[in-house]
């Protein structure tokens, strides 16, 4: 009897009944009528050894047997009520799939806020003609400061490089082998050297003052929580830019609208938040010099989404039934 995997993925409710792809070695039953917050059915609750989901449900101590745990999304930090760790259940993520989408966000949002493209739109919208040396700036010959580099980190590195912009990155751990990780061939930076300069977190106020753009591309993490405050971002430069495709609380909220407020900062493009949805009354809605989009950088919406995570769901599985090693393993300390 092959092991049991319970999953609410896009990859399988997508499909009409029947015809979902299968995967080698598991028998998948695929949960069409659950909802976040929803328990779980518990019929065969002791076959249960695998769940593909994003959100795991609230009865989840009901799966005793529970191994593996593969999630939709590259972010974990909504995984932290459920103390995975301390049930010596294995979690896996979709890290990979994200890199490109994300990487092009990054570069997109870069020239928008060299080029001041938001005050250009206004100006349309007004029928407003006026050309300014404000609309002139260029990446190229700027630098830009990547805080984490994995594969968001790597494409992004790439893609500034093939535009003449030097890169420095500031890595906790420092530049590790990509191997274990999901990897689009042909793109990131597998061996690491692309960037012009790498910083320990001991370097970090020299990091963030030689720059042009900061690009945050770590994740949430008890140890990351609130990591950027009203002292990091005066370290950079004034006038540089902040880029937070990753999660909001990364930067602390009140700094951040400080160094924007007092013109230290010459803006930034935010695509993860404090609350979801922001509220209408927030006052990042409010700065001309801010770009903000609805954490859409990366998303489900991907027509190449749902066909990347069944690939890297297949190859797990693959090596869950041999014993092996699992792609995009979360650390468990990262999950306490």
């Amino acid at each position: 009897m092959k092991p049991l995997c319970l999953t609410t993925a896009l990859p399988f409710t997508e499909c009409p009944p029947g015809s979902e792809p299968e995967v080698a070695g598991l028998e998948m039953r695929v949960l069409r009528n659950v909802k976040q917050g929803d328990p779980w059915p518990v019929d065969d609750a002791g076959r249960v050894t695998a769940a593909f989901c994003t959100h795991p449900p609230p009865n989840l101590a009901a799966f005793k047997n529970l191994r593996w745990l593969q999630i939709e999304s590259a972010g974990f930090s909504h995984l932290f009520p459920f103390r995975l760790a301390e049930k010596n259940i294995i979690v896996t993520n979709a890290r990979g799939i994200f890199d490109c989408p994300i990487a092009e966000w990054n570069i997109a949002m870069m020239i928008n806020l060299a080029r001041d493209l938001r005050t250009l739109i206004r100006h349309q919208d007004a029928h407003v003609w006026q050309r300014s040396a404000q609309f002139t700036g260029e990446v190229r010959g700027k630098t830009a400061g990547i805080w984490g580099y994995g594969g968001i980190g790597r494409e992004t590195a790439r893609l500034a490089k093939a535009l003449g912009m030097r890169v420095h990155v500031l890595s906790r751990s420092g530049v590790k082998s990509r191997a274990g990780s999901t990897c689009i061939a042909g793109t990131g930076d597998p061996d690491g050297s692309l960037p012009d300069r790498y910083f320990t977190q001991g370097e970090k106020v020299e990091f963030l003052s030689g720059l042009d753009f900061l690009v945050l591309a770590l994740p949430l993490t008890k140890a990351t929580d609130g990591l950027i405050g009203e002292a990091e971002l005066r370290s950079l430069p004034k006038g540089a830019f902040v880029l937070n495709p990753a999660r909001g609380p990364l930067i602390q909220e009140q700094a951040l609208l400080t160094t924007l407020s007092d013109g230290h900062l010459g803006g930034a493009a935010l695509d993860t938040h404090y609350a979801y949805p922001l509220p209408a009354e927030h006052p990042l809605w409010d700065f001309s010099h801010v770009i903000l989009t609805p954490h859409i950088s990366g998303t489900t919406f991907s027509p190449r989404f749902s066909a990347g995570l069944l690939d890297i769901f297949r190859q797990n599985a693959l090596r869950f039934i041999a014993g092996e090693p699992l792609l995009n393993l979360i650390p468990p300390a990262d999950l306490e």
